[in-house]
């Protein structure tokens, strides 16, 4: 691997971890616990490590403290304290979490830390310059100190990268987020295993002053950059996946929105250009959907019409093959809905004709859509069914029947709930 090729793997690994550290401590601000500390904390030091470890990074610090291989400590120990983090979370997620045990883990990677800056510091670096790419094998020869700051790290390593795949195994979460963090961090520390599988025989033949096996420790770093990218992933994998759920629910909601609050009241939003929330807090914004919505829908039922209830009902009636029930509910409240904002519209152009101060509702019954008393937990999977059913053919086709046969207010029929 060249030099500019490793630069660019590096800094672009070093990146990413940047975005997921800046996530994670946005999401560390809403909840002060240990496991999003920990992550921010894992994302922001392998950033570090990432930039000081491209040749880049190495050779500049080398540069600013005069001891070219200066990078080695924090870059090595940097990496011992993310192993560290991923193996103390998965001990924390097993099914029977022991904070004990993952306190000896944390206190044990400290001393190795400690153990490592004294070895390092031992070592007599000077006067040879320094390959980024290849400390391992090119100070390994008569240099104890060296040999043994090495074992200490490939030790931390293994001990992280075998402990965690085992307890990864074993592990199952009830929370899903939790569940696909676990799994991936088992499968990224076997692969940050092969780093060790790669860089051992190698250091051993250099120490040997042998040089066969340099290659393939430079080969090794390749493993850590793809292990440090899928331990990224095991963070955030299942909350991209619930921020791209949420979005796709904030667009399917969006026509119902419109329909129910923004045409009707755009003072029942808190946002009523309907966009300035939806990037910024995808939660936040599908929350207030599903709380505007539904007062949106009690306004415009003052403009219901038991007549459009009653054409929709017998379309829906006459469906083959027959509609589940969820779908039936879906299908009249969607057109109750339309025939209801299309009175609203037809009203307000009257009242400004008329130069009437607001428009005036029908004098006829008011109807109560089914769905109307569902609860509050279930009420975001009703709304996203009835959104996505505002252009159902039978809705379209109960319409037209209703603009076809309009002569003014329709149907006599006292409040209720026309089908369930």
């Amino acid at each position: 691997m060249s030099e500019q090729t490793a630069t660019a793997v590096r800094l672009t690994v070093a990146a990413v971890n940047l975005l997921i550290g800046v996530w994670k401590g946005a999401a560390l601000l809403r909840e002060r616990t240990a496991a999003p500390a920990l992550i921010t904390l894992g994302s922001a030091v392998s950033v570090l490590v990432y930039a000081a470890a491209s040749p880049a990074g190495y050779r500049g610090l080398g540069e600013a403290t005069g001891r070219p291989s200066a990078a080695t400590l924090p870059v090595y120990s940097g990496t011992v304290v993310c192993c560290a983090i991923t193996h103390v979370l998965t001990v924390l997620w097993t099914a029977t979490p022991s904070p004990r045990r993952a306190r000896t883990w944390a206190g044990a990677y400290a001393a190795v830390i400690v153990a490592m800056a004294v070895a390092f510091g031992a070592a007599d670096l000077d006067g040879r310059p320094a390959d980024p790419l290849r400390f391992n094998t090119g100070f390994a020869e008569g240099r104890p100190s060296v040999l043994v700051f090495l074992a200490l790290f490939l030790t931390a390593l293994s001990c992280a990268a075998l402990d965690t795949a085992r307890l990864a195994r074993r592990t199952a979460p009830e929370d899903p987020g939790l569940r696909h963090a676990a799994r991936y961090f088992g499968v990224s520390m076997v692969i940050c295993f092969g780093y060790v599988v790669c860089n051992a025989p190698a250091v051993v033949l250099a120490s040997l002053g042998s040089h066969a096996l340099d290659g393939v420790g430079v080969l090794g770093s390749l493993f850590g950059a793809v292990a440090t990218v899928l331990t990224g992933y095991g963070v955030t994998g299942a909350a991209v996946g619930a921020w791209l759920r949420k979005r796709r629910d904030v667009r399917t909601l969006r026509p119902l929105w419109r329909l129910a609050v923004k045409d009707v009241d755009a003072g029942l939003a808190l946002d009523p250009g309907g966009t300035g929330l939806c990037l910024t807090n995808v939660r936040f914004t599908l929350h207030r959907r599903v709380v505007e919505i539904p007062d949106g829908m009690r306004v415009l039922r003052a403009w219901s019409s038991a007549g459009a209830a009653e054409a929709v009902g017998r379309h829906v009636e006459a469906a083959v093959p027959p509609l589940p029930a969820a779908e039936r509910q879906a299908v009249v409240t969607a057109a109750v809905l339309r025939d209801a904002g299309l009175r609203l519209r037809a009203a307000r152009a009257h009242a400004a004709r008329t130069r009437q101060e607001r428009p005036v509702p029908p004098a006829a019954p008011v109807v109560r859509p089914p769905g109307d008393d569902t609860a509050a937990s279930d009420e975001r999977a009703r709304l996203l069914l009835l959104a996505a059913h505002l252009d159902h053919p039978l809705v379209a086709s109960a319409l037209r029947e209703l603009l076809a046969g309009d002569t003014g207010p329709r149907g006599t029929s006292g409040d209720r709930t026309v089908v369930s």
